[in-house]
């Protein structure tokens, strides 16, 4: 398995740290490896800041506030397309608010990384066909997925 993860970033208001990318793309792998997808993937990520994820949120899901981050899942029951070039499977895009996870991580006291990585993931699942909106087991389900995925990252949030 081989994940092509095309990165974008349209933000300018602060440094992104480096080696953020490369934890975006480990995430992503990650993500696949732990759901047993065995497919060459592709997945596109694009780093925004609140202005322009407050845009998308109200013209895709009339939304009119910034979010964290959105997924456009490009599959649908498991079925996904294959790009004719590669074979990969095309999982769809995932869109990062860094200004809002920057508030987060403060939030949660815990560093920008983790919080990027866990955006990545809960999208990741969310192109899978993951959903929480509806509380109840399918969240507790996406919210395990996530931490198995974050601590198989070094990620793991230390409960005490």
């Amino acid at each position: 398995m081989s994940v092509k993860v095309n990165i974008v970033t349209k933000y300018k208001n602060v440094k992104i740290p480096t080696g953020t990318k490369l934890l975006i793309r480990k995430s992503c792998n990650a993500t696949l490896k732990l759901e047993g997808i065995e497919d060459s993937a592709e997945v596109d990520v694009t780093l925004v800041g609140d202005e322009e994820i407050k845009e998308m949120n109200s013209k895709f899901r009339n939304i009119d506030s910034a979010t964290d981050v959105l997924s456009f899942p490009l599959g649908e029951n498991g079925e996904f397309d294959r790009n004719p070039e590669t074979d990969a499977i095309m999982l769809g895009d995932i869109v990062i608010s860094i200004d809002h996870a920057l508030k987060q991580a403060n939030l949660y006291g815990h560093g920008i990384e983790r919080e990027i990585a866990f955006l990545t993931v809960h999208s990741m699942l969310h192109l899978l066909g993951y959903d929480h909106e509806n509380g109840g087991l399918e969240q507790m389900t996406m919210r395990e997925k996530e931490e198995n995925v974050l601590t198989a990252l070094g990620l793991a949030i230390n409960k005490i």
